[in-house]
């Protein structure tokens, strides 16, 4: 299957890749044909899972390899990867504080960024998940890049993984957003329809993604550095505050770190 995989062009390689992400995101919003409600420790926990994979990946498939990347540049090679990884987060905090958006489990009057209140909640629902999952589609696409440029520090195994990863965690986040619209009387197939939807844009972020490390290598330890950054302020903003919102403190750290485990496992194997 690596082989195989190899054998594809950079591109294609990140399509297929991210289309499996988004499809994770599917299978999660899926769950609305089948009840109406979760068991809110299960969503607690998954979503904890869904931090500890992202706190790991973003270390091991991205922020290490940004620093023995940048041993060989001009500049310490701290300085890369911590000017990528403040731009990551200031670009998700910008995004936080411009954007229409309402968390899962939140009142429609804790929606945040501009005028949140002239959109639908649907609307604010959607965009909130699309946020998160930029900089997981830029990292899967810049992890693929890195393959392609040569680098030693990188592998397609160790990109695999990282695809693989972030389509665990998306299934808890295609739920956290149809499982609300469907108890709010939406009708399945329409939360399901925007629970997917919310996944559309990793495809589109991790082209991004690849198209700017392969035409231009040296951002690579930038570019590794800033989807790691993105993706932490994500999980310290958002998922690990949503996972312990219920009173599930104890359960949802746990469940994070066991994704942290097994995506250190899967990276360390596999890369």
């Amino acid at each position: 299957m690596i082989e195989f995989i190899s054998s594809l062009s950079p591109l294609v390689q990140t399509l297929i890749a991210t289309l499996f992400t988004w499809g994770m995101t599917a299978l999660g919003a899926s769950l609305v044909f089948t009840t109406k409600n979760v068991n809110q420790k299960l969503m607690d926990g998954m979503l904890g899972f869904a931090g500890g994979v992202m706190i790991a990946a973003s270390f091991w498939s991205l922020l290490s390899p940004a620093l023995s990347m940048a041993e060989s540049g001009p500049l310490p090679a701290w300085m890369p990867a911590a000017i990528g990884f403040m731009l990551g987060g200031i670009f998700l905090w910008s995004a936080d504080n411009v954007l229409p958006h309402l968390n899962p489990n939140m009142p429609p009057a804790e929606a945040e960024g501009v005028n949140p209140q002239k959109r639908k909640r649907s609307t604010l629902l959607v965009v909130a998940i699309t946020m998160h999952n930029i900089p997981e589609g830029l990292a899967v696409g810049v992890a693929f890049g890195s393959v392609a440029t040569g680098n030693p520090e990188s592998s397609i195994a160790g990109a695999i993984a990282l695809a693989i990863g972030m389509g665990i965690q998306n299934f808890p986040e295609g739920t956290a957003v149809s499982m609300p619209l469907r108890r709010d009387g939406m009708s399945r197939a329409k939360s399901f329809y925007y629970g997917q939807l919310s996944g559309a844009v990793e495809p589109i972020a991790a082209i991004v993604g690849v198209l700017a490390v392969t035409v231009m290598e040296p951002l690579l330890p930038y570019a590794l550095s800033f989807a790691a950054g993105a993706m932490i302020f994500v999980v310290a903003e958002e998922v690990i505050p949503g996972s312990q919102e219920n009173g599930n403190k104890d359960l949802a750290s746990m469940w994070l770190m066991i994704g942290f485990t097994i995506m250190m496992i899967l990276d360390v194997a596999l890369g």
